[in-house]
């Protein structure tokens, strides 16, 4: 791997890599934490700054092609777009990786890439496009459909779905018509084997969701969060809810990008030993 320097990098007191694009997975793993290391000493918006920042989103582009391999089928007109919105997961992943959370970057940013990616698909896919609110309906819709035509035996009336899905009829119907712009298929649908006999769909694509561990931490940290002073609570719903910078937080708070830094890392720290002190 050839390494040079530059008058950016040589600043920022790190190499430049000639093509960090092409950086093995395992040796991106290693310097990205030099890179991070130093991306939270160096002021936002400045050539240094720039430059950790770009070298890091190049040297782990891997991880976006990693996530958009799950999606080849879509075929290969689509697949440059998959990456190109996996990317953006990408660089919101390396905005808000802090070294402090003892997670692997890897770990912690597949998530935002098959995120965005998974958002691009439900934003897109439909034939015709409708609001998000009738799209979530939709998927409500189809559930009730199938439970109640499982339980009563026969088509369910818009009143019954109604009552079941806690809308409006009116609401109803207007999911409804949304579906008309989507062709599904419930999960639950009938599917013929080779042995003459009948499964479910969910059956062949179904997998474990490891994300619902995360329920029990959620429940765990609100009410650490609710033992936080108010600048405390509020830093943290600046950085996670409204998704600002260090930068932006300090200049709400009238400090130092440091300070915030500083701040956000031993408010982190104490909800991480609180959380470790409730498991």
């Amino acid at each position: 791997m050839t390494v040079t320097k530059t008058v950016d990098a040589r600043t920022a007191g790190l190499p430049e890599i000639a093509d960090p694009s092409q950086v093995a997975p395992r040796d991106a793993r290693d310097m990205s934490r030099q890179f991070f290391d130093r991306l939270a000493t160096l002021e936002e918006g400045t050539p240094e700054h720039q430059y950790a920042r770009n070298t890091l989103i190049e040297m782990n582009i891997s991880l976006v092609r990693y996530a958009a391999a799950r999606f080849r089928s879509r075929g290969p007109e689509e697949m440059e777009d998959i990456v190109q919105v996996g990317t953006i997961g990408l660089i919101k992943a390396i905005d808000r990786f802090e070294l402090t959370r003892e997670v692997e970057f890897t770990s912690f940013a597949v998530p935002y890439i098959v995120g965005e990616i998974k958002r691009f698909f439900r934003d897109t896919s439909w034939a015709v496009h409708v609001p998000r609110r009738l799209q979530e309906a939709r998927v409500q819709l189809a559930k009730a459909t199938e439970e109640l035509r499982s339980r009563l035996g026969r088509t369910p009336t818009v009143k019954e779905l109604s009552q079941l899905m806690c809308l409006s009829e009116e609401e109803v119907n207007e999911a409804r018509l949304a579906s008309n712009g989507y062709n599904s298929s419930s999960l639950d649908a009938a599917i013929s084997t080779s042995q003459d006999g009948e499964t479910a769909l969910a059956d062949f694509i179904g997998a474990e969701d490891n994300a619902l561990e995360l329920v029990e931490d959620f429940h765990a940290l609100a009410p650490l969060i609710g033992e936080l002073d108010e600048r405390e609570r509020r830093i943290i719903h600046m950085r996670f809810v409204d998704e600002l910078t260090q930068a932006q937080i300090g200049e709400h708070l009238g400090v130092s990008q440091m300070h915030v830094s500083r701040l956000l890392s031993r408010t982190l720290t104490k909800l991480r030993r609180g959380m470790l002190t409730t498991q």
